[in-house]
């Protein structure tokens, strides 16, 4: 029997379809890289293609070591030629060959995050730029997303005109590729855009790899970046003979440069493309498919497609909307303790979320019942930086005799007391047998720290504040007392990017624990709740079990992409969490069709089982709000899908429903409901084409169209910071500028 008749119809056609252009359109669960990789040695063995002449590109190397792997027991003999390889070391590869084209040296150095944000560092100082209005990560996002776009700085200053932000950013641009150049050096964004360079600028390089590679594959192609599609295009331009690999409706990382568009508009760059949909799904059940395409069915922005299977048709999906956050969790957490006595192995039980902060609340659950779990490429919430940071702060307001703590936030914020002065103090204090603490408020005695005098006096004088401070208040009203004085969240709000956001979302879950914490205890206070947390953190090595890796893992639902379990756990299937509130209020229905996207992939990575759970109130910023269910559980056709509350029975939570024990101090927040959602069409505008309008997501920009709709005006801004947006008046409350 041929390994080829192990195939399905349509893996087996896009196998076979060699010659030109072909998209394979392969939905979650359905073999596409048992596809890619029999292609592969049907080229070498049945065709007779050189497997020098074969080139396949993925984005991880992890992946890329798996099709390795899989490529070496098909083709045996000869196929260590075949590169096999992600963009970057692809690009890297090539560029050391042939970078002097460009003026740079051979051996050059690829500078990593840690490279990257030292350079920046100086060039901003070395610009006299003010880093509180430009910070650091923020500059260098923006810049990424340029070399993203394949913008040059040059690119960069004539697409903004005369914002004077971002002709600032420009100068810096241009200033820290000059530094690069300098230092000989490439960041991972300029690998692509050298790349890519050096083929525009060098047809003779470009006509040898185009010789080299006649037979291109690219994996995840839903994934590529507009540099990326660059660079595929001019490989594959002589012989066009391109296949790319990838899912519409798993396309996720538009906040990380992504462009859907690459895969949605394959046929129009390439219009003799053939077009194979591999549909059959060989991980899940048919239940959680219905589900799954149930939900997909409902984005406009994709190609039709729908996921079958021949495995069994399963359980129904669960979902249970439970009152709090805590008994959600509580709810999950039992499910996994009952499914476990009945032999589940913990290691096929996952628990997803949309971020990184709702897993606080499942890691105590756990802890609290013994269940071993593992945080999957994360850190447990109370070992991530900013919480360690803000706890640390509330530990030297109650006792400075924790020197590490005092040590952590003594120049967090920055404020100019360097590793010199801290080793000073650490000297004296070790000498005359006192705390770090101690030392700091003697520092007058120290006569090698002069020179950082005024700011330990600072540093001390406000410690003292604090500890005044918080024996008239709550611990929350203390939290952001700190937040405030310290300017630590309006740094991280002025970084404005992906991680800083992710960062803002952990403080203000550490607000929501402290919430509920001053609302359960009779009589709290700082002391006990730092105890109660150090319990915590004591309890994070409770994994003690019989099996070291038989752990539940939780994860964001990014970091589920690719993986698979038997027994899926989704949390906070709420308006306002999943779909996320800022989506919500984009009035970008982009926005919102990502998120399905993400839902879709969460449902798919289920194979047996799949539990949906929601809350009723929520502390969300410190504060209660209500959120009505999801809509993608809505979407979710009702045969498939197993409640105790019908989705059709009751869609609002009432909001004479709220106790008032879950409100936060005199903060309550003003709970939602399904009038919040719902906007009324504008009758008229205060604004035109031409005007400047502010956006409560994007910022400030310039409108360009307005189109008059049925019910409603269709408006296009070009804002400074993100570029060309079309949305619905009603929706985006753009106000003008005076």
């Amino acid at each position: 029997m041929s390994i080829y008749d192990t195939l399905n119809n349509e893996q087996r056609e896009a196998v076979f379809c060699t010659e030109g252009p072909l998209l394979m359109l392969a939905g979650a669960g359905s073999g596409k890289t048992r596809s890619l990789t029999h292609r592969i040695a049907y080229l070498i063995e049945e065709k007779g293609v050189a497997p020098w002449n074969i080139l396949a590109i993925t984005f991880t190397n992890k992946a890329a070591q798996e099709m390795r792997e899989r490529v070496d027991a098909l083709v045996g003999y000869g196929s260590e030629d075949i590169w096999i390889s992600t963009f970057h070391a692809t690009c890297s590869r090539i560029l050391r060959r042939h970078i002097d084209l460009l003026g740079y040296d051979r051996n050059f150095t690829i500078y990593d995050a840690s490279d990257q944000k030292s350079l920046m560092k100086e060039v901003l100082k070395e610009m006299k730029i003010d880093t509180k209005q430009f910070p650091e990560r923020s500059v260098m996002s923006e810049i990424s997303s340029a070399k993203n776009e394949y913008k040059s700085p040059l690119d960069y200053r004539n697409e903004y005109g005369s914002n004077f932000r971002n002709q600032r950013i420009a100068d810096i641009y241009e200033h820290y590729q000059k530094r690069l150049k300098e230092n000989n050096a490439l960041d991972f964004d300029d690998l692509l855009v050298k790349m890519v360079d050096l083929f525009q600028t060098n047809p003779d390089v470009l006509e040898h790899y185009q010789d080299r590679f006649q037979y291109i594959m690219v994996d995840e192609y839903q994934d590529t970046n507009t540099v990326q599609f660059l660079l595929v295009s001019l490989l594959a331009k002589k012989y066009r003979n391109l296949c790319v690999v990838g899912d519409d409706d798993q396309s996720i990382y538009k906040f990380r440069g992504a462009n859907i568009y690459n895969i949605l508009n394959f046929e129009k760059v390439f219009p003799d493309a053939q077009v194979i949909r591999l549909e059959q799904n060989y991980r899940s059940t048919q239940n959680i498919l219905n589900a799954a395409n149930g939900v997909i069915a409902n984005n406009k922005g994709r190609k039709e497609k729908k996921l079958w299977t021949e495995n069994q048709k399963g359980e129904l999906v669960h979902f249970k909307q439970y009152d709090t956050e805590y008994d959600e969790a509580d709810g999950v957490v039992s499910r996994i303790n009952f499914l476990a006595m009945r032999g589940v192995q913990y290691k096929d039980m996952a628990i997803l979320y949309r971020t990184n902060a709702q897993s606080r609340i499942f890691e105590e659950k756990l802890k609290q019942k013994n269940i071993p779990y593992a945080i999957v490429r994360g850190i447990s919430f109370y070992d991530r930086k900013e919480i360690k940071d803000l706890m640390s702060y509330l530990k030297v307001v109650d006792s400075g005799m924790d020197d590490l703590s005092v040590k952590r936030i003594i120049n967090v914020p920055k404020r100019g007391i360097g590793q010199t002065t801290i080793n000073r103090l650490q000297e004296f204090a070790i000498l005359n047998q006192m705390s770090f603490l101690d030392a700091v408020f003697n520092a007058d005695e120290i006569p090698e720290v002069t020179r950082a005098l005024a700011k330990l006096h600072k540093f001390a004088d406000m410690i003292e504040e604090f500890r005044e401070y918080a024996s008239e208040h709550e611990i929350s009203e203390l939290l952001e007392h700190i937040l405030d004085v310290t300017q630590y969240r309006a740094e991280l709000e002025a970084e404005g990017t992906d991680e800083s956001i992710s960062r803002l979302e952990d403080i203000e879950e550490l607000f929501n624990d402290i919430a509920y914490y001053e609302e359960e205890e009779e009589n709290p206070n700082l002391r006990d709740f730092l105890a109660e947390k150090d319990m915590y953190t004591l309890n994070a090595g409770i994994d003690n079990l019989e099996d070291e890796n038989n752990k539940v893992l939780l994860m964001t639902l990014h970091n589920a992409k690719g993986l698979e379990f038997n027994n899926v756990f989704l949390g906070g299937m709420e308006e306002g969490v999943f779909p996320g509130f800022g989506a919500m209020m984009s009035g970008d229905e982009s926005e919102i069709e990502e998120e399905r996207r993400l839902c879709y992939v969460g449902i798919t990575r289920a194979k047996e089982r799949l539990f949906l759970s929601a809350a009723k109130r929520r502390m969300l910023r410190g504060q209660t709000q209500y959120n009505r269910r999801s809509r993608f559980i809505d979407e979710i056709p009702g045969q498939y899908l197993d409640t105790e509350q019908r989705v059709s029975e009751q869609r609002v939570v009432k909001n004479t429903e709220r106790p008032a024990k879950y409100q936060y101090g005199a903060k309550a927040g003003k709970p939602y409901n399904l009038s919040d959602f719902k906007v009324k069409p504008v009758g008229e505008l205060d604004y035109q084409v031409g005007d400047r309008v502010k956006h409560i997501k994007f910022g400030v920009g310039t409108v360009q169209e307005i189109t008059k709709g049925g019910r409603d005006f269709e408006v296009a801004v070009e804002f400074d910071r993100v570029g060309r947006k079309k949305m619905f008046a009603s929706f985006a409350k753009l106000k003008k500028v005076k």
